[in-house]
C-alpha cells in the first residue's frame, strides 16, 4: 500500500488491523452515505485495471466453486474450449462435485481435485493448480471467494453479482488493483446476440446520442424457484428476498445498457432513487405452502420484498437509466433492453427484437440488412458454435469463450472490476433508497475519477479469436 494511503488511513485514526487488503472498517467508522464516499473516492487510485491486459496464460487452469444449476453448467460449456482445464471442483455438497466429475469423464476430459464442505473453496483458491477461480455460489459467498482468490494469486470471475454490500464492492476494487488479478463479473447478458449488436450500433452512432436506457430481470421465479426445495440449496434465494427489500438482481439489465453508454469509460452513474410496491405474493404464497408442508413453517410470516421495484439512475452527463426487478408476478420474462438516442431507439422485450430509425418500427427486411451491417466480429466468429453448445441461447458460451481467450492471449476484458463494482452497488443503493422514503443516494466512483480517461470496450478480435472449440465425442449418459 502506498505511503499517501497509509498516512490518510492514519490520519483517520483507523487501527492498522483493520487494513489488509482492502478498506472494510470505513462503513463501520462512518454511517453517512455522503461521508463515506468522500473518503473513499479522496484516496488516489492504486492502478487502473480498466484496460489492463495481465500476462498471457497458455492454458487457462479453472477451479469452480458451487456446483448446482450454474455450476453444473459451466463444467460442460468450459470443457468444450481449447487451454482450458478444469483443475479442481468444489462445492459444499459432496455429491455435486462427484457429478460434475462425470461430466468431465463425458466430456474426454482428466479428473479434477475435489473440494467440498463448507469452507472447500479456501482449499481450492489457495492451490497451486488453478489460475482462474470461478464462482458459481450463492450470492453472499461471491466476495468472499473472489477476494481469496486475487489474494492468492488468482483471477476471479463470478456469477451475478459480485458483491452485496458497498464495503463488498470497494474490497474488490481494491484487492483487484492491489493485486493486478482481474475480476470479471459472468455477465452473460452482455454477450446475447442483440445487446451486442444494439452495442455496436451504439457505438457507431446508428442512434445518436444516447440520452435513455432500460433494463430489467422480470422473471416469475415462485414455485418452480423461490418455494421448490430442490432448486436453489438450503432455499438461499428466498432467504433472500425476505431479507431485502429493493433491486436484488440488477445487472442482466445492466451490465448492456452501461456499455452501451459507456458507463465508466466516458460516463459513470452519478446518483438514483429507488422504491418498490408492498409484497402481494410471496407473503401469501408462503403462508400457503407451510399450510401443507411444515418445511416451509420457517418461511411464513417474513416481510418479503416488494413485487416490483422500480430504480432510475442518472449519468453524470446527464442521461438516465431505469431498471426494474420483479420475480414474483405472473408476467412473460423481460430483461427489456431498451436504447433510446437522439437519432432511434432499439428493443428487445417484448419481442420482436425492434428497431427504429424514425416514427416506425424498422420493417423485417430492413432489420435483416442492419442487423448484417452491424453484428460484431465475435457474434460472426463463434456465435453458430455458441448456439450448438447452448446456455441462455449460445451467450453463456460466447462469454466464456470471450474470457478464456482474452486470459491466453494477454488481452484486457471486456468486464473489468469497475464494471463489476458500480453495477452491483445498485444493490444496496436501491435498499437504502426504498428504506429511506426513496431518497436520493449517490452511487461510488470506483474508478476514482479513470472514468474521464478510460477507453471504451474494444469491439474487434484483434490480438486474439485464437483459442478453439473441441469436437466432443461425448460417452456416457
Amino acid at each position: 500500500m502506498p505511503s499517501n494511503r497509509r498516512k490518510f488511513l492514519r490520519n483517520l485514526s483507523i487501527g492498522a488491523g483493520a487494513l489488509g487488503f482492502s478498506l472494510p472498517s470505513f462503513a463501520k467508522v462512518k454511517n453517512s452515505n455522503e461521508t463515506f464516499l468522500e473518503l473513499q473516492e479522496s484516496l488516489p487510485q492504486t492502478f487502473n485495471m480498466c484496460g489492463y491486459a495481465a500476462p498471457k496464460l497458455d492454458a487457462v487452469h479453472i477451479g469452480i466453486v458451487g456446483l448446482g444449476m450454474r455450476g453444473s453448467d459451466a463444467v460442460e460449456r468450459l470443457s468444450y474450449i481449447e487451454g482450458v482445464e478444469i483443475t479442481a471442483l468444489c462445492d459444499k455438497y459432496a455429491d455435486r462435485v462427484g457429478k460434475a466429475q462425470q461430466t468431465l469423464e463425458k466430456m474426454g476430459r482428466p479428473k479434477a481435485k475435489e473440494y467440498s464442505g463448507d469452507e472447500g473453496y479456501k482449499a481450492l483458491c489457495q492451490s497451486k493448480d488453478v489460475d482462474l477461480v470461478y464462482t458459481c455460489t450463492p450470492w453472499h459467498l461471491h466476495a468472499p471467494i473472489s477476494l481469496l482468490a486475487m489474494k492468492s494469486g488468482k483471477h476471479a470471475a463470478t456469477e451475478v453479482n459480485a458483491g452485496l454490500s458497498i464495503d463488498e464492492c470497494w474490497q474488490l476494487v481494491e484487492t483487484s488493483e492491489q493485486t493486478k488479478k482481474h475480476c470479471m463479473m459472468l455477465e452473460n447478458c452482455c454477450y446475447d446476440f442483440f445487446e451486442l449488436l444494439t452495442l455496436n450500433m451504439a457505438r457507431n452512432g446508428l442512434l445518436g446520442e444516447i440520452v435513455h436506457a432500460e433494463g430489467a430481470y422480470i422473471h416469475d421465479l415462485t414455485k418452480d424457484y423461490l418455494f421448490n426445495k430442490n432448486a436453489y440449496a438450503d432455499m438461499w434465494r428466498l432467504k433472500e428476498n425476505a431479507k431485502r427489500n429493493g433491486n436484488l438482481y440488477p445487472t442482466h439489465g445492466l451490465g448492456p445498457i452501461a456499455q452501451c453508454m459507456n458507463i465508466n469509460r466516458g460516463d459513470k452513474m452519478d446518483h438514483l432513487v429507488s422504491m418498490s410496491t408492498n409484497d402481494f405474493t410471496l407473503g401469501n404464497l408462503a403462508k400457503e405452502m407451510a399450510a401443507k408442508d411444515d418445511f416451509f413453517q420457517p418461511y411464513a410470516g417474513k416481510n418479503y420484498r416488494g413485487n416490483m421495484n422500480n430504480t432510475i439512475i442518472r449519468t453524470n452527463k446527464g442521461k438516465t437509466m431505469l431498471l426494474q426487478h420483479d420475480v414474483s408476478t405472473l408476467r412473460p420474462y423481460s430483461r427489456i433492453h431498451l436504447i433510446s438516442g437522439t437519432k432511434g431507439i432499439a428493443q428487445k422485450y417484448p419481442a420482436p427484437e425492434r428497431i427504429a430509425l424514425e416514427h416506425k418500427w424498422m420493417k423485417e427486411d430492413e432489420l435483416k440488412q442492419l442487423k448484417e451491417k452491424y453484428t460484431l466480429p465475435i457474434v460472426k466468429h463463434i456465435g453458430e458454435i455458441a448456439k450448438e453448445v447452448g446456455g441462455h441461447g449460445g451467450m453463456d458460451f460466447i462469454m466464456d469463450w470471450r474470457l478464456m481467450d482474452c486470459l491466453r492471449n494477454g488481452l484486457p476484458l471486456d468486464m473489468d472490476v469497475y464494471d463489476a463494482a458500480s453495477w452491483s452497488s445498485i444493490i444496496a443503493l436501491s435498499e437504502q433508497s426504498v428504506k429511506a422514503k426513496s431518497k436520493t443516494m449517490d452511487i461510488p466512483d470506483f474508478t476514482r475519477g479513470a472514468w474521464k480517461t478510460n477507453k471504451p470496450v474494444n469491439l474487434t478480435l484483434e490480438g486474439g479469436g485464437t483459442t478453439q472449440v473441441r469436437t466432443v465425442q461425448k460417452t456416457g449418459n
